[in-house]
């Protein structure tokens, strides 16, 4: 895998907010992916947290890394969430599911006291839209709700893998939905959520704490969403 400089910068300098004794959330994706080889480092030089993660891949590469894995029924709270995202804006609203691991990333960041995100300067845009958004759905159905889908204008494309369906670690189908620009992100977000048979979306909204962007030249620089106090469990 040749290093990408500015993914390798951002998702190191992600790895310095993580405390002793922390539980840490492992993100999916090509910047966070230096983000858990970083942690990997830390744990074997001494430093101990336990971290859970958002999807198969991360597991096996935590696992690789002998970052020690917890079950949920064994996690109170989840102190930091270190994730990618496929586009980021300076409200520090995301686009994330390009993986397919969207769902099991928004339960964790949901349980978390603090989100950073972890980016190159190439997924921050001034508008959200032109990556498409990830629509994971169930397969019972799941031309009924492409269908309502592209009544909506969602320009919805069922996602595939080596020509065939793309299934989710939770057993489900992906319909990438093409805005081109999506310009009320919180009303796109309820209305998908309310068509039975979609079980997430993309949007991340009111989740993430801070981002962190690398840039080509290995210089990082961050953002700090206005509003600190995050709801969690």
């Amino acid at each position: 895998m040749q290093t990408d400089i500015g993914k390798k910068a951002a998702g190191e300098k992600a790895a310095e907010y993580i405390k002793p004794g922390m539980t840490v959330g492992l993100g999916t994706g090509s910047t966070a992916y230096y983000t858990i080889l970083r942690i990997g480092e830390l744990v074997r030089s001494g430093l101990d947290i336990k971290a859970v993660a958002t999807s198969a891949q991360s597991e096996q590469l935590a696992i690789e890394q002998q970052i020690p894995l917890v079950d949920f029924e064994q996690v109170e709270k989840i102190d930091i969430d270190i994730d990618g995202a496929d586009e980021a804006d300076a409200q520090l609203q995301l686009i994330k599911g390009g993986g397919g691991a969207l769902l099991r990333e928004k339960i964790i960041a949901a349980a978390s006291k603090e989100m950073l995100v972890v980016i190159d300067e190439k997924k921050l845009v001034k508008h959200l839209g032109k990556f498409p958004l990830p629509v994971e759905v169930t397969t019972f159905g799941w031309e009924l709700t492409f269908k309502q889908l592209a009544a909506l204008g969602a320009h919805p494309v069922l996602r595939l893998k080596d020509n065939n369906r793309f299934v989710t670690d939770n057993g489900n189908y992906i319909l990438d939905c093409h805005y081109q620009k999506i310009h009320n992100a919180a009303a796109l977000h309820a209305q998908l959520n309310n068509i039975p048979g979609v079980v997430e979306n993309g949007l991340f909204l009111h989740y993430a704490t801070r981002l962190i962007i690398g840039n080509a030249d290995g210089s990082i620089r961050e953002i700090t969403h206005p509003y600190q106090a995050k709801t969690s469990f």
